[in-house]
């Protein structure tokens, strides 16, 4: 519903009673987040209005970009994590066919120079 010379249109939104000021502030942000939506579909938003909502999208895009680059981060970390545990696994491989080499257990039971 419009009223007025401005083009104000009357938010319809009904919140149960707040039981704390966070909450009544909970409820007065989304009114005035209703407001300036409306206004910017409207094309009646203030610069300010508009300029608030860039700020935060572009702030959000920075945000979604750093966690971006963490979760390459992330990536190679697991990558290097199991590109080591494969050089432990064949190491420990090794150092026991050298243990069982020690032992005079034979890898190739048909190779005729090991006696």
């Amino acid at each position: 519903m419009r009223s007025g010379s401005r083009g104000a249109t009357k938010i319809n939104t009904v919140f149960a009673p707040a039981t704390s000021p966070e909450a009544k502030e909970n409820q007065l942000i989304a009114l005035a987040e209703e407001r300036a939506e409306q206004m910017l579909r409207d094309g009646t938003a203030p610069s300010q209005i508009v300029c608030h909502f860039l700020q935060r999208g572009a702030q959000k895009e920075k945000l979604e970009r750093q966690k971006l680059e963490e979760e390459v981060k992330l990536l190679r970390a697991k990558k290097e994590a199991y590109e080591s545990a494969k050089r432990v696994e064949a190491l420990y491989s090794n150092a026991l066919k050298a243990m069982r080499s020690y032992q005079g257990s034979r890898d190739e039971p048909d190779d005729p120079d090991i006696f």
